[in-house]
């Protein structure tokens, strides 16, 4: 590997490529000319060495929708790798690692494979610009390209030449600004993965949702079904247990069970059968769903003292969902504590997202402080540059995050006071006084007051904090147990694994 090569140089490289605000207008114009954007596509892959026609021959599970989309493909991952298959997934967004987004056989990438592949692709692109008006792809462009020529390489490949088996996991509003503002136009969006002759499947939508995707199936001459319940699925052990928690993961269990089932018996039959109903579950598959992992996602990690919830809840149906498994999951560890438990909220939400309407579905939940921080895991120079983001300043993440403290004030009659001793200012008028907290290490610091030892490690930045506020810290010094709700943004709870679960920062 010649120098300049090195995994954080890729990694830097890669961020250059981060989408702005001028191609994020591009893709709003061009979002009813779709074949823009897949001609555009067709144009890096040929330039980066691929071809379409070498992709068919990935026998590709293909999974879109609002919520649940990383679920299903984890279940279906697992599923299929407990068969014995080699096994690629492609996913977004990361939680700590970019590497994270390509995994093999149910793992990310390594360091050394990612930044061989890296440069593979990024030196084709970038050797063969100056022909193309100097045009580079976005960096999730450039990241869909490295992934197929990772699986391509590493032969993560089936030995029949089928296309896609697509599913559809549950619909709701998000990403406005792309997709569109109602839920009949995401829908057709979503829509846009039918390909003729190719079994789909969708988890059950609301009804107008469900019209313009059955509408978009006819149209594109794909059969389409909708899965059925979870409990419906016979097995001889009683009712499937699933890795993953929440009762909102049980449509994205039926519709890994459905693709999954569509998948295998694509290697067996020259057509599939679109089956988009009850079967018996082999005992590989009640297995592999069991065996499912997909970190930040109703995640449970207890350090001693302190117990932490990690949810990426971004839009208001899965914020509710997360609301739903934390007050359940949170009352059976209290209830086996041997004394009063505080409750902490820490939270963010970025881009366009609803964070007052989220913020009100989580004061049901009796937390005793509610934290607020940017998603800067740290704030030193030195902070990790898979997890930094040039497309939103830190003025404007700290003052979003001063609009969600201000919006919880509206919700609970005892808002939050915390503040950092010297924290980032917003500006010569911003007083620092009712200042939320700088980055999420800071954050953490101060919500488990020495009582986790893998933040007390020595190595880390020891945040000072003003007198006052850690006066108010009091009732987290007296209880037993401190339990932890990390929620609103994944980006935020990709921040705080990268303290908590040291693993995965290596």
């Amino acid at each position: 590997m010649e120098p300049g090569q090195e995994y954080e140089d890729a990694i830097c490289t890669l961020n250059t490529l981060q989408t702005n605000a001028s191609a994020l207008e591009q893709v709003r114009r061009e979002r009813g000319h779709p074949h823009l954007q897949l001609q555009a596509m067709r144009g890096f892959l040929e330039r980066a060495g691929l071809t379409v026609e070498e992709l068919d021959h990935l026998n590709i599970i293909h999974v879109t929708g609002t919520k649940g989309k990383g679920s299903t493909c984890a279940f279906t991952e697992q599923i299929l790798r407990s068969y014995g298959f080699r096994t690629g997934f492609y996913s977004s967004p990361h939680l700590v690692q970019v590497r994270e987004r390509i995994r093999i056989n149910g793992k990310p990438i390594g360091k050394e494979l990612f930044t061989k592949y890296f440069w593979q692709v990024y030196g084709r692109l970038d050797e063969t610009k100056d022909a193309h008006g100097g045009m580079m792809p976005a960096y999730f462009r450039f990241l869909t390209i490295l992934a197929f020529h990772v699986f391509l390489k590493e032969k993560v490949r089936g030995q029949l030449v089928r296309p896609w088996v697509c599913g559809i996991s549950s619909l709701g509003i998000d990403h406005t600004q792309i997709l569109g503002d109602t839920i009949e136009k995401i829908a057709w969006q979503k829509g846009g993965i039918f390909k003729p002759g190719v079994p789909a499947f969708t988890v059950k939508q609301p009804e107008h949702a469900l019209a313009v995707l059955k509408d978009r199936a006819t149209v594109v001459r794909c059969p389409l079904r909708v899965c059925p319940e979870l409990e419906d699925y016979q097995t001889d052990c009683g009712p499937l247990h699933l890795g993953l928690a929440g009762l909102h993961q049980h449509s994205n269990a039926s519709l890994a069970l459905q693709l999954s089932h569509t998948w295998l018996q694509s290697r067996c039959l020259p057509v599939a059968l679109l089956q988009g109903t009850p079967f018996k579950p082999s005992p590989i598959m009640v297995k592999g769903l069991a065996d499912t992992e997909w970190p930040g996602r109703n995640q449970t990690l207890k350090h001693g003292a302190v117990t932490y919830f990690l949810d990426g809840a971004h839009t208001l149906r899965s914020m509710q969902a997360c609301v739903n498994w934390f007050r359940e999951t949170a009352a059976q560890h209290e209830s086996r504590a041997s004394g009063p438990v505080a409750r902490v909220l820490l939270f963010n939400a970025t881009g366009e997202r609803d964070s007052a309407a989220m913020l009100k579905l989580l004061v049901p939940c009796h937390f005793d402080f509610a934290v607020f921080c940017p998603n800067i895991t740290e704030a030193v120079t030195s902070c990790n540059a898979d997890q930094q983001n040039f497309n939103v300043s830190v003025e404007h993440m700290l003052t979003r995050c001063l609009d969600n403290e201000r919006s919880w004030r509206l919700h609970h009659s005892s808002g939050p006071q915390l503040l950092i001793e010297d924290a980032l200012p917003l500006g010569p008028e911003k007083k620092a006084d009712p200042l939320v907290f700088p980055c999420i290490l800071s954050a953490l610091q101060w919500i488990t007051q020495g009582r986790d030892s893998v933040l007390a490690d020595g190595a880390k930045t020891v945040f000072t904090v003003k007198p006052s506020v850690m006066a108010k810290a009091a009732p987290l010094c007296d209880a037993v147990e401190i339990h932890v709700l990390i929620t609103g943004s994944l980006h935020l709870v990709g921040g705080a694994l990268r303290h908590l679960d040291l693993a995965s920062s290596k």
